[in-house]
């Protein structure tokens, strides 16, 4: 399998159930979102995924930050990397558990979010929506965006906190314009009075979406 990961099967058991994938953050891992797993809808086979570079001092990154410079830079060679492994991904998961290819679902937060766009925009064609929190669309996501044949059925459901520290709200409140020409109505937003973090209310709202997509 093309990256570690952990499972939680769906109830009841059924063969071509919905996927959700969760991508969790900066020096996390796939246990961080894991833990969401018994709010969700149980109807989904869940799968957390771990991000494949290490990050310090501890956990693991999807992509590397140069702190060093004003504005922090990224690495784009391991944002890419990270978007082709998880588009290796989910056909391998969607094979090895039985899961519906048509209803392929993203949970994103932080990084995870920033990824969860990448890979939607470049290969609507894996991805059915995504939930996006507390993340940011990178341009090369959204330049790779113009030329993906699929994003005519995808949605997203974008979350993100007023007083987030480390991504601002500006980048959601952007996310939501840069993807509204490509979606339209299938674009929802959301503000929360939270900090860099997933709150009661968010994670909620998440849940709610999601539910009523598991049978779509």
């Amino acid at each position: 399998m093309t990256l570690e990961h952990l499972v939680r099967a769906p109830t009841p058991a059924r063969y071509r159930s919905p996927l959700l994938l969760l991508l969790h953050g900066l020096g996390a891992d796939e246990r961080d979102l894991f833990a969401l797993a018994p709010w969700l809808d149980p109807r989904f086979l869940v799968v957390a995924a771990r991000a494949p570079y290490p990050a310090r001092p501890s956990g693991f990154a999807w992509y590397g930050l140069d702190r060093t410079t004003t504005p922090i830079t990224l690495d784009p060679a391991e944002v890419e990397a990270s978007r082709e492994a998880l588009a290796e991904l989910v056909p391998e998961l969607c094979a090895a558990y039985g899961a519906d290819p048509a209803r392929v679902f993203l949970f994103g937060f932080s990084q995870g979010a920033v990824m969860s766009y990448a890979l939607a925009l470049a290969r609507p064609d894996l991805v059915r929506g995504l939930v996006a929190h507390s993340g940011r669309v990178l341009p090369q996501s959204l330049s790779r965006a113009e030329l993906a044949p699929a994003l005519a059925r995808l949605e997203a459901l974008v979350l993100h906190g007023t007083w987030d520290e480390v991504i601002p709200v500006q980048r959601g409140r952007e996310a939501r314009s840069l993807l509204a020409p490509l979606l339209g109505e299938r674009v929802e937003y959301r503000e929360y009075p939270i900090g860099h973090t997933i709150s009661e209310e968010s994670l909620a709202d998440a849940g709610a979406w999601l539910v009523s997509r598991a049978g779509a």
